[in-house]
């Protein structure tokens, strides 16, 4: 099927906006993004008037607990934390996600069309992260990236959780030192593994070593929830030792070592910004970091940390950001490239050009002006999300199976 939206102010992020551009969308990718007399529309195509509205892509949440924390639910809908194992490593978010959860319906209303969700931050090793688009029957259709990092926790979070349990980690010693011997252990188990191989020697395979080696090797990133500014540079201490890909999570305090992270190229999932400062490592929060982040040379995209903040609610945050001085454009980069570069998710999301993802949503003005909203979302191509000006609601495309 292939699909014109035309007449609209386009605004690719990685490129230049474009009055009265087109996007053209063919079997749920995008193929043309041009000006009209640029982009050559076959017959027969359909045609979507965004004429006096904004087309962006879909925004990108790099930090949520959609599906795997859900709203209103209480325990039986919360399995974000496996808190029985400080080496969590094998644990995958994917495995506990409900396609159905409110939330993603409310992604979709913010116009945010990728998630990577995550498991939480009770563990000094979570698990493993998956990215999923926001709207799908199931988790399988949802899936765009299976194997994007693990997720690790520094600071209050672990030392409070084990802590309580008598048992280590219950400082922040005793959590730096689990991750140590997490990672020495992966390294040896990786020699033996492959030295078996070598001599045609079984092997038992161990899941959670097996994960850690693929951090080692760079194939996962390693996304660190970590807050205080001393946190961060333990964070990046132990990447240096290890050699694995950082990301930090949160990093409420970097903007007090903008530099060091600048000059180590560490990119930021900054938030969520909407909190109170609840626990002691959130004192410092500011609306001001993500300009400070930015303008330092750090990579910086902004999370919601759903259902920390609800998600529809990304959005707002970069405004806010930008009110307290972080770059207009910039703020659209915190939504869309910066976050799927930071992941390595950028050959499929977070910009308007050809060979990505037809992830497209129509706004009625510029989406950093909270009056404006989200009118038209298509995911893959397929529009899943309108706002229905008559109800005052918006309406997402049914997710049931219908004989």
């Amino acid at each position: 099927m292939t699909t014109a939206i035309i007449g609209g102010y386009v605004v690719p992020v990685d490129g230049q906006p474009i009055d009265g551009g087109t996007v053209l969308v063919e079997d749920g990718k995008i193929v043309a993004v041009g000006t009209q007399a640029e982009v050559d529309v076959p017959d027969g195509a359909e045609l979507v008037d965004a004429s006096g509205a904004w087309v962006l892509p879909g925004f990108i949440d790099a930090h949520a607990h959609l599906g795997v924390h859900e709203e209103g639910e209480g325990w039986s809908g919360n399995d974000v934390n496996e808190m029985t194992d400080p080496n969590g490593a094998r644990f995958r978010a994917l495995d506990g996600i409900d396609p159905y959860e409110v939330g993603f319906d409310d992604a979709l209303a913010g116009g945010v069309t990728s998630v990577v969700i995550k498991p939480g931050s009770g563990n000094p090793i979570g698990g493993q992260t998956v990215g999923v688009k926001t709207w799908g029957r199931t988790v399988v259709d949802m899936v765009f990236a299976e194997d994007v990092s693990v997720k690790s926790a520094l600071g209050e979070n672990p030392k409070r959780v084990y802590g309580e349990k008598d048992k280590t980690p219950a400082t922040r010693l005793g959590v730096a030192a689990t991750l140590r011997e997490a990672f020495t252990r992966a390294r040896n188990y990786a020699a033996q593994r492959d030295a078996a191989r070598a001599e045609g020697k079984p092997f038992d395979v161990d899941l959670t070593l097996e994960t850690l080696t693929r951090v080692l090797d760079g194939e996962l990133y390693w996304d660190q929830h970590t807050h205080r500014a001393d946190d961060i540079v333990t964070a990046v201490r132990l990447a240096e030792e290890f050699g694995y890909k950082l990301v930090v999570n949160h990093g409420t305090e970097g903007h007090l070592i903008a530099d060091f992270l600048a000059e180590r190229n560490v990119p930021v999932i900054l938030g969520p910004l909407f909190t109170s400062r609840s626990k002691v490592e959130l004192r410092n929060r500011t609306l001001r970091s993500a300009g400070i982040l930015t303008r330092a040379g750090v990579e910086v995209a902004i999370t919601t940390d759903h259902p920390v903040v609800p998600i529809n609610f990304l959005v707002y945050q970069a405004a806010l950001a930008v009110k307290d001085g972080l770059d207009p454009e910039a703020a659209l980069r915190t939504l869309t490239v910066n976050p799927a570069r930071i992941l390595g998710l950028d050959d499929r999301v977070g910009a308007l050009k050809p060979g990505l993802d037809a992830d497209v949503v129509i706004w009625s003005g510029d989406p950093l002006d909270v009056m404006n909203r989200a009118l038209r979302v298509f995911v893959r191509g397929r529009e899943v999300y309108h706002f229905d000006e008559a109800a005052g609601d918006g309406v997402v495309a049914d997710r049931r199976y219908r004989e």
